[in-house]
């Protein structure tokens, strides 16, 4: 197939990674690739060019505070580089179009184009993209949602076709029967208020373990006044890792935290934490109930950080290869990718079938051809 995948514009596709959507994107674009599709990702500019990119636009994150006209033009920016793609699309030749953006424009314009599109829910529901979801009327649009729980947020806007869990590279995030000699805990993602490290952090300090911490720091206020005044010996931050890096601090985890303040979408750094086979302790919220079992992980109460500590010490007597176990079941992305082509093949023949369909009423619809009168008379006739 000739699939095009659109990507969201904040961060580049490409190693290190912003955060799971970006691994996502960059995931499903390579895999599809390697089974021999002719795949083009348009994405920003400073994306991985090895899976064949077009950039759309530079960076749109707000990388500094200015004024309201400065803030402004990452939206227009944005804004732009969408309606410019979408409006080139109309004369590609593509089978089928993945929108796994964020943004309200490609979804809002999916009438527009001559092949189907498929877009990947990946958030619970925002107003800007709320807003290009309701105007989408396609019929050869398919909307997917990562979890169950995504699918229930949305549905008050849009049902849901199908849910297709985010899947990982299981090769990649190696299994690690036994943890490091060096115990600790280990938190990692983007460091953000929503992500709820500072609570991670003093869970781990009331269990008396050290805690390491992994991931780009996107907030840099929030870092400042809440993250570095509580680092320590027992409390760091490594950096922001690479695959091969961040597999090999987490495998060697004696558990891992995770502290979402909103309801997480899915969580690709519990798919990773369990592909180490290392238990999982975290907030009951979003999709990672329908991640975790009893087997491999301990739910909390939301914002506790008593029942998270409580959480921790009893993830600690999991077993380590349940974990792999239940990531080979639920998070691989062989499966993930596997539903994807499906999807996409129901979606071209829907398209193909619809068409067919609105030709073959369209030749019903056109009125009968009758000869004028003066052609049925005998001297007509005769002259035939």
């Amino acid at each position: 197939m000739r699939i095009g995948i659109i990507a969201h514009l904040k961060h580049p596709i490409a190693e290190p990674f912003a955060g799971g959507l970006e691994m996502h994107t960059h995931l499903l674009a390579r895999s599809l690739r390697d089974r021999g599709h002719a795949v083009t990702l348009f994405a920003s500019s400073r994306s991985q060019p090895g899976i064949n990119l077009e950039a759309i636009c530079a960076e749109t994150a707000i990388q500094t505070v200015g004024t309201t006209e400065a803030s402004d033009v990452p939206f227009f920016r944005e804004h732009h580089a969408y309606l410019s793609l979408m409006t080139d699309l109309r004369h590609r030749d593509f089978d089928i179009i993945h929108n796994n953006s964020l943004h309200y424009l490609p979804v809002a314009m999916a009438d527009s184009l001559p092949m189907p599109m498929v877009t990947t829910l990946h958030t619970p529901p925002f107003c800007w993209l709320e807003s290009g979801i309701r105007l989408c009327t396609a019929r050869s649009h398919s909307f997917v949602a990562v979890s169950r729980s995504v699918a229930a947020l949305w549905n008050h806007v849009t049902h849901s076709d199908a849910v297709i869990w985010n899947g990982i590279d299981l090769q990649k995030f190696a299994f690690h029967p036994q943890p490091a000699a060096d115990p600790y805990l280990v938190w990692y993602g983007r460091i953000v208020p929503e992500k709820g490290l500072h609570l991670a952090i003093e869970a781990a300090r009331r269990i008396g373990l050290s805690l390491k911490i992994a991931g780009p720091i996107l907030d840099d206020d929030y870092y400042r006044t809440q993250i570095a005044p509580a680092l320590s010996q027992d409390v760091a931050h490594v950096g922001h890792l690479t695959h091969e890096q961040l597999a090999h601090l987490v495998g060697g985890a004696r558990a891992f935290l995770c502290t979402p303040m909103w309801d997480e979408p899915y969580g690709l750094v519990v798919a990773e934490a369990l592909a180490c086979g290392v238990p999982v302790a975290a907030f009951a919220r979003g999709a990672i109930p329908e991640i975790l079992d009893s087997k491999c992980g301990v739910l909390a109460v939301p914002d506790d950080v008593t029942s998270l500590a409580n959480a921790v010490l009893a993830a600690l007597a999991l077993d380590r290869s349940a974990c792999r176990t239940r990531a080979e079941q639920m998070c691989d992305a062989d499966r993930m990718v596997d539903n994807y082509e499906a999807l996409y093949l129901r979606q071209i023949a829907k398209a193909a079938s619809t068409v067919c369909s609105e030709k073959t009423a369209s030749i019903h619809l056109m009125p009968s051809t009758r000869l004028p009168h003066s052609a049925s008379s005998p001297r007509s006739a005769s002259l035939g």
